[in-house]
C-alpha cells in the first residue's frame, strides 16, 4: 500500500493537499526543483507525457513534493519549474508535514553528501507515481521509462 493523504504549500504559496483542486490526474515524484541528479531525467519526462497526454485530450499535472526544503522555498521554485513545464506544481512544507508525505509514499530521504558547489546532495525515492485526481495512486513508473511508454500506460488508467 502506497499513497495517501498530505498538506504542503506549492511554489506560490498555496495549501494543496493529495487532491487535484481542478480534478486532474497527477503524476507525482520526490526530488528537488534544481536537483542534479535523478531528478533531471525524472521531471523533464513527467512534463513530456503531461504534454503527450495533453495531445489525447487527458490533462495530467506533474507535482514535485520536495527533499530539500531547505532550497525549496515557496517563491525560489517558480522558474525552474515553470521552465520544464507550465503547469509543474511543486510542494514543500515544514519538516514535520513533509514527513507525514514521505512516509504516505514510503520515500526514504537521506542527505548524501555536501557538494562545495552545489550545497547538500540527498538520496530520495526515484519513483514517479500515477494518481487519479483524488489523490489514489494508480501505478507507478521508474524515472527511466520512455514518455510515450508512461503516457500510452497512463492512458490505459484514466481514459474512460
Amino acid at each position: 500500500k502506497v499513497g495517501g493523504a498530505f498538506h504542503l504549500t506549492d511554489q506560490y504559496g498555496v495549501d494543496r493537499t493529495e487532491t487535484d483542486p481542478d480534478g486532474h490526474a497527477q503524476l507525482l515524484f520526490f526530488g528537488y526543483a534544481n536537483c542534479p541528479g535523478i531528478c533531471t531525467t525524472a521531471m523533464p519526462m513527467m512534463a513530456d507525457v503531461a504534454d503527450l497526454l495533453a495531445d489525447q485530450n487527458i490533462t495530467v499535472r506533474p507535482v514535485m513534493i520536495t527533499v530539500d526544503p531547505s532550497r525549496d522555498k515557496v517563491g525560489e521554485m517558480i522558474e525552474p519549474l515553470a521552465k520544464l513545464h507550465p503547469d509543474f506544481v511543486g510542494l514543500t512544507g515544514d519538516e514535520n508535514a513533509l514527513a507525514k508525505a514521505y512516509a504516505a509514499f514510503s520515500v526514504q530521504r537521506e542527505l548524501a553528501f555536501e557538494d562545495p558547489d552545489y550545497g547538500p546532495v540527498y538520496t530520495h525515492g526515484s519513483f514517479i507515481y500515477l494518481l487519479d485526481a483524488d489523490g489514489k495512486v494508480l501505478t507507478l513508473f521508474p524515472p527511466i521509462q520512455d514518455a510515450g511508454h508512461v503516457a500510452k500506460v497512463a492512458v490505459g488508467y484514466l481514459a474512460g
